[in-house]
């Protein structure tokens, strides 16, 4: 397929109101991690969608929150570089009619960035068809959308339509990225952020945020089988034991999980050995956070 039209698409939002979900479904793939938990999302994400003669690179950003440590700082400077320079913004909503503070600082944002720019409202599948209006008619009086479009992530609907809308916004060009392509991240960094998706998951209250995860061995073997050595960090002595669990059970259950994600994404067999290590305040230091692939992109 020949690329007539390529241009990059920022989604942003509150935390947890389903941006990677959005992504991932957006182009048919798992390229960034989901869980139920706020600020899953660290890094800036691409992904990318080749469609009717359309390349569409979409940036999933973290959650726009109040940072509580370098990192914080780090994943809201991230936000701020993804909504500059692009070809058009999607503010994305849960079906609320009340901007909150998050809402109100993106759309400030916005308004200085000279480009198309859609409200996306998310999980319609959970209000009445009144409800929807009211949000859409609070939304507008704050802004001037080009598109105001109601969408369910979970249930993939109204994303055909949505893609329609952003696809007009695209300038004439090549491709951006090889048409094989479905993200720019490296996939050690993408086995990392698989290993962080079960923690997250299986973890309670604040012991997830405070982990990174670093892929220390990536050997693909001749007979396709790859190799894995990870080390998780945490901060406290007290989290490396509820990680590890009693005789070693929860940690288990994170690595045959994060395993047999690994798999089905990598597409081969995986050997995955896992390790949990200390490392206090690492969220404030940042060679530390450079060190675990957040980096200034």
């Amino acid at each position: 397929m020949e690329i007539k039209n390529s241009g990059i698409i920022t989604i942003c939002g509150r935390p947890n109101v389903g941006k990677s979900t959005l992504l991932n479904a957006l182009v048919g793939e798992k390229v960034a991690i989901v869980t139920n938990k706020p600020q899953t999302t660290r890094n800036r994400i691409c992904a990318i969608l080749n469609r009717n003669e359309t390349q569409f690179v979409f940036m999933d950003t973290p959650g726009l929150h109040k940072p509580k440590s370098r990192l914080g700082d780090y994943m809201v400077k991230v936000i701020s570089d993804s909504i500059a320079d692009v070809d058009g913004i999607m503010l994305l909503v849960e079906p609320i009619p009340h901007i909150g503070v998050p809402e109100q600082e993106l759309i400030e944002r916005i308004k200085k960035q000279n480009v198309p720019a859609a409200l996306v409202i998310n999980k319609i599948d959970t209000v009445k068809k009144d409800e929807l209006l009211a949000v859409i008619q609070t939304y507008s009086e704050a802004y001037e959308w080009n598109a105001i479009v109601p969408i369910s992530a979970q249930r993939r609907e109204g994303l055909e339509e949505l893609l329609d809308v952003l696809q007009a916004w695209l300038p004439e060009g090549g491709e951006m990225f090889p048409d094989d392509m479905i993200t720019d991240q490296p996939e050690r960094q993408i086995v990392a952020e698989l290993i962080r998706e079960k923690l997250l998951r299986c973890l309670d209250k604040e012991i997830p945020h405070g982990t990174a995860v670093e892929v220390t061995r990536f050997h693909e073997r001749e007979d396709g089988l790859l190799e894995l050595d990870a080390t998780i960090y945490c901060e406290k002595d007290s989290h490396k034991g509820i990680i590890i669990g009693k005789q070693g059970a929860t940690l288990k259950k994170i690595s045959s999980l994060a395993r047999e994600e690994i798999e089905r994404f990598m597409g081969t067999k995986v050997y995955l050995q896992t390790w949990v290590k200390v490392k206090e305040h690492w969220r404030d230091n940042v060679n530390q956070i450079r060190n675990f692939g957040y980096r200034d992109q």
